[in-house]
């Protein structure tokens, strides 16, 4: 079977590595996290107790080994960015001021994240201060130091940044929809924030912030803050966001772009050539905000629009606060991948309400994501599409777990020394969700809802670690429910490789007739073309080809593509499960449509499987060379970087 679902990690990020002991070492942070808990019934014994027997006695909790920041002695509270965009020499070009708290009054040193910034001037009240260039890291960038005045309570950096920022992507025109424009957007996860603003960039630390954004006149800037559908175009765009964020939820889009209302609340932004499309395959969205906020409480950051992002996006979507930045690819035109949707929207409570405090943590944002993902599918399509997704699911996750290493099996993952990359794969999305089922199951679901909107009310807008929740846990559903849940079994759902025994394992009865299509159609006993697809959804189709056996026949494949038009369809997802198998199994016929699949499409889930199976044949991998040296101007950054092994 392969590992290429309908639900694989929706999101992506990288960068890396270690950090001595006063590198966002934010133990005050932490301890005040668990203190606050109290109003709750912590038990603070028993947690310590807990992580004494669990969990790698070297790894700090709380600490964040992919900053070079100090919050635990100087903590950044706001930003004030003032950016002007030039398109001409790829630069966005101004300056930040930071509000800061002083956590240790004597500490007189301010310590920011940098990478390939060009720091011009420190000021504090308009007077330059003494600061500090460290040693380059080549993936963690270069740590800032300034020194403060007794009295500051405010510092502004003057910088530009640099045309190859990791975290931002400058477009042609002629690499937009619309051809007339170019276009602009970041993309600050894990750690590429620091590319375009020199600030602390640790999850651990939440800011506010207020941006003015200067433009071309022709385009429109629109960010992860309030933004007005009415604004005027005339080159200055002004925001503000009053709910404190970790700084990977920074982010900024600049672009020949429309408003389209799909609700009260909700609405999307596009390129006009794709406004109404997507307007009309996301027209659930408002539907999904509010039964979302039914069973979990209320949406707390006031609107919730989208932003359609050109192909060369890398990801499926980004939970940007206030406004999810979404790749074209799902725009299917029959909302069979709006899955991705529920998923970014869900992110407004479990990830940018609540939000893992290190990357080690992730599973908190995107297990607990994932399943309110499945849950909003339910409640907005039906229970069959709901098993549907969740079969597809689980096979990625077996998929993950048969080709990962065990300690990339493991929820609460030890990064030490790694590229934050690493903690990407189904394991947080896919292993957290099925650990929340099973608790699901065993105390029953109204009580778990219960439980969760209490957990998003308790921990709103606050980082937390694994431990934090352990210690909730402990404190609130094991008291609550000790004959149903059992200290030991989530920890060896937390701390331990692979899916545990007994875990939940989710059925689907129109798969299992999928299964005795497939069968049939293998065996001989039925031609393709006497398949009925015409109830087919996209899960159907996933499923069928997902579950093929590693080799076929060119008989085979060419019986199925000429009973299906594979090789021409439109739906991105099904043409990478047909384009998978088509690599693996030479079928030349569809390479034509591989190339132009390659090179106009950037999102990594779906070239990146592409491009490593080509590099195991020497044809292949020539095949890959071309099309990636005609893609690269296009692709993303953080796209380049992940495929380039795979064609040198």
């Amino acid at each position: 079977m392969k590992k290429y679902g309908l639900l694989a990690t929706f999101i992506c990020a990288p960068v890396l590595f270690a950090c001595s002991d006063n590198k966002s070492v934010d133990t005050a942070k932490a301890d005040e996290d668990k203190a606050a808990k109290v109003e709750s019934g912590s038990n603070a014994e028993a947690a310590n107790a807990h992580l004494e027997k669990h969990t790698n006695a070297s790894i700090a909790s709380g600490v964040d080994y992919h900053s070079f920041a100090n919050p635990n002695e100087v903590r950044v509270t706001h930003l004030s960015l003032d950016l002007t965009a030039n398109f001409e020499s790829k630069q966005l070009i101004g300056s930040v001021t930071l509000d800061i708290e002083r956590v240790k009054p004597e500490n007189d040193t301010l310590i920011l994240d940098t990478r390939a910034l060009d720091i011009q001037r420190v000021t504090v009240d308009g007077e330059n201060v003494p600061f500090e260039m460290g040693e380059a890291d080549p993936d963690l960038g270069t740590p800032l130091s300034i020194t403060l005045p007794s009295a500051a309570n405010s510092v502004t950096v003057a910088y530009s940044t640099s045309p190859e920022a990791s975290g931002v992507q400058w477009l042609t025109p002629a690499q937009t929809a619309g051809k007339q424009h170019p276009f602009l957007f970041t993309q600050a996860q894990a750690v590429h924030a620091r590319s375009f603003i020199p600030l602390q960039d640790s999850p651990q630390v939440r800011v506010t912030y207020d941006a003015t954004i200067k433009t071309p006149e022709a385009l429109l800037a629109v960010m992860s803050a309030s933004n007005d559908p009415a604004t005027e175009r005339d080159g200055e765009y002004e925001f503000t966001m009053p709910q404190p964020i970790p700084s990977y939820l920074i982010a900024l889009a600049i672009g020949d772009l429309e408003f389209k209302a799909m609700g009260e609340r909700t609405g999307v932004y596009a390129e006009p050539a794709l406004l109404e499309s997507a307007a009309k395959e996301f027209e659930d969205t408002e539907a999904m905000l509010e039964v979302t906020e039914e069973n979990y409480g209320p949406y707390q950051w006031d609107r919730y629009d989208l932003l359609i992002l050109p192909p060369s996006f890398p990801f499926g979507g980004m939970e940007n606060p206030r406004l999810s930045f979404i790749t074209p690819t799902v725009i299917a035109g029959d909302k069979s991948l709006v899955s991705l949707i529920a998923h970014e929207l869900a992110h407004s409570w479990s990830g940018n309400t609540v939000t893992n405090a290190t990357w080690r943590d992730l599973w908190l944002n995107e297990g607990f994501t994932t399943y309110l993902t499945y849950r909003i599918m339910e409640m907005i399509y039906g229970h069959d599409r709901f098993k549907k997704e969740a079969v597809l699911g689980y096979q990625d996750l077996e998929n993950d777990v048969a080709a990962l290493d065990e300690n990339d099996e493991i929820l609460a993952i030890d990064l030490r020394g790694r590229n934050p990359d690493d903690v990407f794969s189904n394991i947080p999305y896919e292993k957290g969700a099925l650990f929340l089922r099973e608790i699901e199951q065993k105390i029953g679901r109204e009580n778990f809802d219960a439980f969760l909107m209490q957990y998003f009310k308790d921990f709103a807008f606050k980082s937390i670690t694994t431990d934090t929740f352990i210690a909730y846990l402990d404190d609130t559903l094991l008291k609550q429910y000790p004959n149903e849940l059992d200290a030991d079994r989530i920890h060896t759902w937390i701390f331990e490789p692979g899916i545990p025994e007994g875990a939940p394992h989710p059925e689907s009865d129109a798969f299992t007739k999928i299964d005795e299509t497939r069968s049939a159609w293998l065996s001989g006993e039925t031609n393709a073309a006497d398949i009925k697809t015409a109830q087919w959804t996209v899960h159907e189709w996933l499923y069928f080809l997902n579950n093929m056996p590693e080799s076929l026949s060119e008989a085979q494949l060419a019986e199925l593509d000429s009973a299906f038009s594979l090789t021409s369809t439109k739906n991105n997802e099904i043409a990478h499960s047909w384009l998978m198998i088509a690599v693996e199994n030479n079928y030349q016929p569809a390479f034509e449509r591989l190339y132009s699949y390659l090179v106009s499409i950037g999102r990594n889930k779906l070239v990146k499987p592409l491009y490593r199976e080509l590099s195991k044949t020497p044809d292949g991998k020539a095949f890959a060379k071309r099309a990636f040296e005609e893609a690269k101007p296009g692709y993303h950054p953080l796209t380049v970087k992940a495929n380039q092994g795979y064609v040198e």
